[in-house]
């Protein structure tokens, strides 16, 4: 076996590494493909911002010219500034059940990172720090949310292997569309909202939503300030994230809750395209939009990913404001079920929050960090 450094100017090797969970996967009903074009941007520093600032490399591993494994290691700059740490991140882990393949990789990444002076490996997080991270470690008999990872139950014991221990955990939940809010949750919602202001902005029109992404990103930025992955993004990333958001949003699925004209918290929510994903096998084009088309006509999941107040908000009743009205909204929607995806374990007061409104843990994604 030998681990070999991706040139990211041969296509071919560019091309294998995307293609191998797509190998690996392939018996799998679980698992969703990445879209390749996002794939190849993540590969080609003259197409994605993150290497204005930071740098990546990516590795193979072959057995007789077959992959058998792949890895990305980030040196991400922004973050090691906003963080005041030394970090390498790791990336896109995918191997088959074998520790001898799996540490030959981390090995590989770790004197990657002691050669730039890092201090510290952590992951699997994206190039974006809005892209979803970690390794799922409960709920492997279900499909992913869109844009959440799905893995083999065998990755987490190939990672702790190679020395890396849990950092934290992120919950994902299901409720059913139709769940009924307790009349103590609606009575407080009525009297906060009367009392402090607090309303709903409701959007008719991706341009209008185009419009408010740079204002509610800035309280993304504070909302997040804390979160395990959160990170600054340059404008060109902002560009990137507003673009992916704004491609598979309903707007009136996207809620933004304000006091006076001001912008105080944001809950974004999608139809789950998964299945289509899956039909699409990654590809757009020359029928992938029609998969995505049809599934968003007869999916009965939504998924709510991104929910966020500023901190002085925290507490005041203004997220549940948030969650009544998705409520109204979805009853005019043909869903069933709802999935709450990416709850920080840490982050108890959302946590209870959805556990108030019935929401039940169901999906666990876990992230690692090993000092070098």
């Amino acid at each position: 076996m030998q681990i070999i450094k991706v040139d990211l100017n041969q296509r071919e090797w560019v091309r294998r590494f995307i293609a191998f969970p797509f190998e690996l996967y392939c018996s799998s009903p679980y698992w969703v493909p990445p879209l390749w074009d996002e794939m190849q941007k993540n590969l080609d520093p003259q197409r994605h911002p993150f290497y204005e600032h930071s740098q990546a490399e990516f590795f193979l591993a072959l057995d007789q010219n077959r992959v058998v494994g792949r890895i990305g290691v980030q040196e991400n700059r922004r973050h090691n500034h906003f963080r005041k740490t030394k970090d390498a991140i790791f990336c896109f882990f995918d191997a088959i059940e074998d520790e001898q393949v799996s540490n030959a990789l981390f090995e590989t990444i770790f004197e990657w990172a002691k050669r730039r002076g890092l201090e510290r490996v952590i992951g699997p997080k994206g190039l974006l720090g809005s892209q979803a991270g970690g390794v799922l470690v409960e709920g492997f008999d279900r499909l992913p949310a869109l844009s959440m990872p799905y893995n083999y139950p065998y990755y987490d014991r190939l990672i702790t292997a190679a020395g890396f221990e849990k950092d934290t955990d992120h919950l994902s939940g299901y409720v059913r569309a139709d769940h009924q809010f307790p009349e103590r949750v609606i009575r407080i919602a009525e009297k906060v909202q009367a009392r402090r202001g607090f309303w709903v902005k409701n959007f008719t029109s991706k341009k209008e939503m185009k419009q408010w992404i740079p204002i509610v990103a800035r309280v993304h930025a504070e909302a997040f300030a804390s979160n395990y992955s959160f990170v600054p993004p340059t404008e060109k990333e902002l560009e990137m994230i507003a673009h992916s958001i704004i491609s598979i949003a309903d707007p009136p699925l996207v809620k933004v809750v304000m006091k006076g004209e001001s912008v105080i918290g944001f809950l974004f929510s999608y139809h789950d395209l998964s299945r289509g994903l899956q039909k699409a096998k990654g590809k757009l084009m020359p029928f992938g939009w029609f998969w995505l088309l049809l599934e968003k006509r007869r999916t009965k999941w939504l998924n709510v990913n991104g929910a966020g107040l500023l901190p002085e908000y925290w507490g005041s009743g203004a997220n549940v404001i948030l969650y009544l009205e998705l409520q109204k909204t979805i009853r005019r929607y043909p869903f069933e079920h709802v999935e709450v995806v990416q709850v920080d374990e840490k982050n108890l007061a959302s946590k209870s929050d959805m556990e108030a409104i019935g929401v039940t843990w169901y999906k666990r994604h876990r992230n690692y960090w090993r000092t070098l």
